[in-house]
């Protein structure tokens, strides 16, 4: 069973993977050089007034919407549980054929997005947000390494429903001819085969030899 999973697992990295591998580690750059000038230089201003703004010094010790903040054991179970994440993008990143770019992209994304964090709950006990969105009224902190995650996620859900080969509901050509194939192909292995070619060769080998026979015999 195992061997048969190893023959069936490949590792699929060439050029796309490759530019996306330095795609994402320069999104965790960006992502820590900005909370490094954010600290040092105390930045607050408003891009927006009251919808995106930029204020300095806030901290989560939880995630998203402050989940798990008050909790004793949140910080280790939140450094665990992210462990565990990047395990599973990055086996999968590595195991997805270079075709599915755009999912490819959004793994990417969403791991760049994880390590940022992940570096800052090891290194402070707390992630540094300083962008602040408005989000139903409500002004609610964050990073870079959060938009990557959020865009990561949007784009996959999007590829997974409406354009990869393998979507729910295909709108793309690609899709939709992957998809005719495959069910072609699934209808070809479930037609039954004729008695002809149940019948092993020599079977029928002997048939025809006992018919020559046969009419050989009928016309002495």
């Amino acid at each position: 069973m195992l061997e048969k999973l190893k023959g069936k697992i490949k590792f699929n990295i060439g050029l796309k993977s490759l530019i996306l591998i330095g795609v994402c580690v320069a999104l965790i750059i960006v992502d820590l050089v900005t909370k490094i000038f954010e600290e040092r230089d105390g930045w607050n201003f408003k891009v927006i007034p009251n919808f995106i703004e930029v204020v300095s010094g806030s901290r989560n010790p939880g995630c998203a919407f402050s989940f798990l903040a008050e909790a004793a054991w949140g910080q280790i179970f939140l450094i665990v549980m992210t462990f565990i994440l990047l395990a599973v993008l990055i086996a999968l990143f590595i195991v997805l054929p270079e075709r599915f770019t755009l999912l490819k992209v959004a793994v990417s994304m969403i791991i760049a997005g994880a390590v940022g964090n992940l570096i800052d709950r090891i290194a402070y006990r707390s992630v540094r947000d300083f962008v602040e969105l408005n989000m139903f009224g409500n002004m609610v902190a964050c990073n870079f390494a959060d938009f990557w995650i959020v865009i990561g996620t949007v784009i996959a859900v999007i590829d997974m429903l409406f354009i990869n080969e393998l979507s729910v509901f295909p709108l793309t050509k690609k899709a939709k001819e992957a998809q005719a194939k495959r069910r072609d192909e699934n209808i070809n292995e479930s037609v039954p085969p004729t008695e002809n070619e149940n019948l092993p060769r020599e079977e029928n080998h002997d048939a025809d030899a006992d018919g020559k026979s046969d009419g050989s015999g009928g016309g002495q």
